[in-house]
């Protein structure tokens, strides 16, 4: 793996998850608490403009707007898309060195405590994880290999990852996960600190996670006329699953309650575990949940 020499921290790529926008903020007037010795670290707010109106985005997502097509076509020229290319000026500057590690801010209205994202197996975020959980127990590990493709900030490096806190609603901040957080990002500024001074600190040589298997929709009419992609929602996540991120649902457990209370059961053929339950963000995109599966990696 190459030297860890530039680390980026980005808060605010959605306009009104606060967690982040603040501790950017609180990295930026105070570098010391990030300054490591054996490398730069730089902290960078996303979406000026939806950090400004308290918007997740002004025109359209600024976390889908990387994708390499995205991003070399001039003719697109949202707010969102022209900040892309501002950030990746930033990040991946003309005839110098681009930024190894990005550590992408983000918070959720689902359960998740203080999750992180990778893209892929990469054996180095693997021991960060392994290092991880093992000094916090509420640190989850979420493996998406679809979001390498998506047009996600942290697709730009092999490095790069989210922590996702929640829950916690759209521009409200949560003084305990927000500490939380801020000493998560500690945690792993001193890992590659140790790193590259050749003092990992030692763990447990096996991992949980969580492996994306696909995305569930609300259950919806059908679409009337074309109007609209997707037909209204017929039914809410139950009751019973609400805010039971990380937990198993086994085949014949409650998913869905309609509005008449008619309970909607699970139909799959194996325990798999939902995250990412009832994100007020992806009410916009047709996502009710993810469903993983868990199990153990040897790292």
């Amino acid at each position: 793996m190459s030297q860890i020499e530039r680390v980026a921290i980005v808060g605010g790529n959605h306009g009104n998850e606060l967690t982040g926008v603040h501790l950017v903020k609180r990295f930026q007037q105070y570098p010391n608490l990030i300054n490591r010795a054996s490398f730069e670290t730089l902290a960078l707010l996303g979406n000026l403009k939806a950090i400004e109106e308290g918007k997740r985005y002004i025109d359209k997502d600024l976390n889908r707007c990387f994708t390499n097509q995205s991003l070399q076509n001039l003719q697109l020229s949202s707010y969102e898309d022209t900040r892309a290319r501002a950030l990746q000026q930033i990040l991946q500057p003309q005839n110098q060195p681009f930024v190894d590690v990005i550590i992408d801010l983000h918070s959720t209205t689902a359960n998740m405590g203080l999750s992180l994202i990778f893209c892929d197996l990469n054996p180095f975020l693997l021991r960060l994880g392994a290092y991880l959980t093992s000094i916090n127990p509420m640190v989850k590990i979420f493996v998406n290999p679809q979001s390498r493709e998506g047009g996600f900030l942290r697709s730009l490096c092999e490095l790069g990852f989210v922590i996702e806190v929640g829950a916690v609603a759209q521009n409200i901040l949560n003084a305990e996960l927000f500490k939380q957080t801020e000493q998560l990002i500690y945690a792993i500024l001193d890992y590659f600190e140790g790193y590259k001074q050749g003092s990992i600190p030692q763990t447990n040589n096996t991992l949980t996670l969580y492996q994306y298997i696909e995305t569930i929709d609300y259950p919806r009419s059908d679409a009337d006329g074309g109007l609209r992609l997707r037909g209204e929602i017929q039914a809410m996540i139950h009751p019973q699953l609400q805010f039971r991120d990380y937990e198993p649902l086994n085949p014949g457990d409650p998913m869905f309650v309609t509005f008449a209370g008619k309970d909607i059961f699970y139909q799959g053929e194996s325990t798999v575990y939902p995250i990412f339950i009832n994100e007020a963000a992806y009410y916009e995109k047709g996502i009710a949940m993810y469903l993983s599966q868990k199990h153990q990696e040897v790292v």
